[in-house]
């Protein structure tokens, strides 16, 4: 093997022995040259009035840095300004592995860099095993070394321990036989008991940073997601973001079907690339379906050699799984992916396991948003047909009279209502008005608006007075009784023979006379009466009124005087009366027009409360 040559960046000595000393990361900088050497004349005279002085610069250095790269640069200065060496070496325990790992070298080549080295294996591995440090002056003679570089003869490697836990070793390589004293070792000795508590320090400070980083990044992630409610593009957007704090080569999120009772892919990237998996896997299948029935994460360090796994991508070696739980029920599975060995730790489970439970509320909330969604479109479409249905209740347009004409119009408050209107034929000219209004809205009103209307209808063929007529509907009500439900109602019978007009009401708004001349009045016809449907065995009273030519008479629901404004203002009657004052020679139909116009322009854009309706006789 070739002499090793330096690492790219790192200051290598002129020649194996001697170099000029070092200038130090800081403040501090040598102030002689080397001073512990095999050639030293008395080493116990020149070490210790110095010691103090170095282990002094020592503790500076190490005192004012958390950053482990900006740490491990200043020993190294340290030591080359007391050790002339010419290799040099930090090496960290990787807890998970339970092997060294070089975390600073100083003249190793790029693939001794790469070595993993068991703990006992080696001079370094043998001085982290025994807590010890160790000289060898010529790592020929020595069984355990590990040749990776034929020209060195001497290593001294000494345990960086912290609280009774190795957490790493310093290892220092020469090129001559019996380079290293003891001195050396007593002083690298001193350093590395000072340094393994510096090197704790700064790797807990750069994990609570980056755990105060991933928190943030984290709570970005939630306060997005929370935000989208489309399932697809909520799954799309947690794979993308999850990239912000975990790196993987595939990523999948798996959804558990009730149906098939089965796993099933809804996302699913490969390298960055979104890809289409049709393949579902059962509860307790693989590490996915694993991980789902422990309800706990699962790492594979090494999927190879783990009997759970099935094969989806011969390059995987390393997997992931976090299963999705929201409110005790498993919802899903995350599973990430990587091509290296043992690249997921217990961090990136703890982050995934911390996201994943915000991702099972966002799942959670956008499949109840997409129902509540798909029923809302159910819902308008029923609505729409219920509408349709409701419209086709009431008359298409008005009788046709000799002596009256006749215009009404319906206005919902919603898309469906309870206000109701016909005409019932009775022949020779007589013709039945009925206006009511259902206790309730929407859909509930509507339906027993046609229910009331069906058995209206059924009754008409029987010419009832308009007292009978009510009496009638109200038996046929109780009969098939609804709990808080009834409905207003008022019957006018008009005899287009003689021009009068039978009246009987039953709890409905009473209508308004207005009377033709020069100066219209108008009058309320005071008819009152029980309401439909809460009470058997109920009689109503009936009223007869003689009309001339040019008489109004106005029937309307009470959604037109109790129609309100920005100002919680309402309608009223007198309003309306004024309002059928002030017309000049009106039809039926334009009084009909000129009342919901007064009312739209008098709510000016505020919602309908009410349903509106409005019938007009006009006697001509």
């Amino acid at each position: 093997m070739p002499p090793a040559s330096p690492k790219s960046g790192s200051a290598t000595p002129a020649s194996s022995q001697e170099t000029e000393p070092r200038h130090f990361e800081g403040d501090y900088r040598p102030t002689a040259p080397v001073l512990f050497h095999p050639h030293a004349t008395d080493p116990k005279i020149r070490i210790e009035p110095l010691q103090v002085e170095f282990l002094h610069h020592l503790a500076d250095a190490l005192n004012t840095t958390l950053d482990l790269n900006t740490l491990m640069h200043r020993v190294a200065d340290l030591v080359r300004a007391v050790i002339d060496y010419k290799i040099f070496a930090i090496l960290l325990v990787n807890d998970r592995a339970q092997d060294l790992r070089m975390r600073f070298q100083i003249g190793h080549t790029t693939e001794v860099e790469r070595l993993r080295i068991k703990l006992g294996r080696g001079v370094s591995g043998q001085s982290a095993l025994q807590r010890k440090s160790i000289l060898v002056e010529d790592v020929t003679q020595h069984e355990n070394y590990i040749d990776a570089n034929p020209n060195v003869r001497a290593e001294l490697a000494v345990p960086l321990v912290i609280k009774n836990k190795v957490i790493g070793v310093l290892d220092l390589q020469s090129e001559s036989v019996g380079y290293f004293t003891h001195e050396h070792q007593r002083l690298l000795e001193l350093v590395a008991s000072r340094m393994a508590t510096a090197v704790e320090n700064a790797r807990l400070y750069t994990r609570v940073s980056r755990q105060a980083q991933t928190l943030t990044v984290l709570n970005d992630i939630s306060r997005e997601i929370t935000s989208i409610l489309d399932p697809d593009d909520l799954l799309e957007r947690v794979g993308q973001l999850l990239k912000r704090v975990i790196d993987f080569h595939m990523f999948t999120i798996l959804l558990w079907n009730e149906r098939t009772q089965r796993f099933e892919h809804r996302f699913s990237s490969r390298f960055g690339e979104r890809v289409t998996r049709s393949r579902t896997i059962a509860l307790g299948e693989g590490i996915i379906g694993s991980a789902a029935q422990l309800r706990e994460p699962i790492i594979a360090p090494d999927v190879r050699k783990d009997p759970r796994y099935v094969e989806a991508n011969p390059e995987v070696r390393s997997e992931l799984a976090v299963p999705l739980v929201y409110k005790g029920e498993i919802i899903g599975v995350l599973d990430l992916e990587h091509t290296r060995v043992n690249y997921y730790n217990e961090d990136h489970q703890r982050t995934l396991s911390t996201l994943a439970s915000q991702v099972a509320i966002s799942i959670a909330n956008a499949r109840l948003y997409q129902r509540i969604h798909e029923e809302e479109q159910r819902m308008e479409r029923d609505l729409e047909m219920a509408r349709q249905v409701q419209l086709r209740l009431l008359p298409a347009q008005p009788p046709a009279l000799q002596h009256a004409e006749l215009a009404s119009q319906f206005v919902a408050a919603r898309s469906i209502g309870g206000d109701i209107y016909d005409y019932l034929d009775y022949g020779h000219g007589r013709i039945a008005l009925a206006v009511g209004d259902v206790s309730g809205k929407a859909a509930p009103a509507a339906l027993y608006a046609a229910l009331v209307s069906g058995i209206l209808r059924s009754l008409a063929p029987q010419h009832l007075s308009p007292a009978a007529l009510l009496a009638a509907l109200n038996d046929q009500l109780q009969a098939r009784k609804l709990d808080s439900q009834y409905v207003t109602m008022l019957i006018a019978l008009w005899d287009d023979s003689n021009q009068t007009l039978q009246i009987a009401n039953a709890g409905s708004v009473q209508p308004l006379f207005v009377s033709s001349g020069p100066e219209p009045e108008v009058h309320t016809i005071q008819a009152e009466g029980f309401p439909l449907g809460l009470f058997p065995n109920a009689e109503y009273e009936e009223f007869t009124l003689s009309t001339r030519p040019g008489d109004l008479i106005v029937f309307f629901s009470d959604g037109i005087p109790d129609a309100v404004n920005e100002a919680n203002d309402m309608f009223g009657s007198d309003r309306l009366s004024k309002l059928l004052e002030s017309l000049h020679q009106p039809t039926a139909q334009s009084t009909v027009d000129a009342i919901l116009q007064s009312v739209s322009d008098f709510q000016n854009g505020t919602d309908h409360f009410d349903d509106e309706t409005v019938v007009v006789l006009r006697v001509l």
